[in-house]
């Protein structure tokens, strides 16, 4: 039996924020999530500069007051000196769930050798699961969904096969996805029936 979740949605920003170009981060994550959950959702956007203060208090906002049981960031996580998502996330987070970041790095590495620029970490806090994304939005679905093959199956699985199980683990909705787009795993325990 699935439960209704709410996700925030942080795109991080300088140039989409003040409006110099139209945000691609949101509008890429609302369209897969719609694809992928046929769990009852909604979103919390929000669409910020790459200020480590801002991204602090937004996350902070997201977790504690809006009740977020998931909360995806995309943008900031480069080398360049104003890409600070990585510091901002590690500062608000009770643990560090590195395995995230990582299996990111090694699923981008399919497509491009910069993917082991790419700083993304994910951390809880409380009974929320923050994740950094991607900017682009191809790269936000390669990562989510993972990689297929010319004839669709899927050859590396994406990282939103573990979310859901990890949202149940720190006390958040039961989500169930559409396993066509991507198959959530849980051990045969942790299973409800629909």
């Amino acid at each position: 039996m699935s439960e209704h979740i709410t996700i925030g949605l942080v795109s991080i920003s300088d140039r989409a924020s003040d409006g110099t170009y139209e945000d691609q981060g949101i509008p890429a994550l609302r369209e897969w999530l719609g694809r992928a959950l046929t769990s009852p959702w909604s979103a919390e956007t929000r669409l910020i500069p790459d200020d480590r203060a801002t991204i602090e208090r937004t996350l902070v906002e997201l977790a504690d007051v809006a009740g977020c049981a998931l909360i995806l960031t995309t943008g900031g996580t480069g080398p360049a000196p104003r890409d600070v998502t990585p510091e901002a996330t590690l500062a608000v987070g009770d643990k560090e769930m590195p395995g995230f970041g990582e299996e990111m790095r090694r699923i981008s590495l399919n497509f491009v050798p910069t993917a082991v620029l790419s700083r993304q970490v994910a951390v809880i806090r409380g009974k929320s699961l923050i994740v950094n994304l991607p900017g682009q939005p191809k790269s936000i679905r390669e990562t989510l969904e993972g990689v297929r093959a010319a004839d669709g199956t899927v050859v590396h699985v994406g990282i939103f096969a573990a979310i859901p199980y990890c949202i149940d683990l720190i006390g958040g909705p039961y989500t169930v996805t559409d396993e066509a787009v991507i198959k959530a795993f849980r051990p045969k325990h942790a299973i409800r029936s629909a």
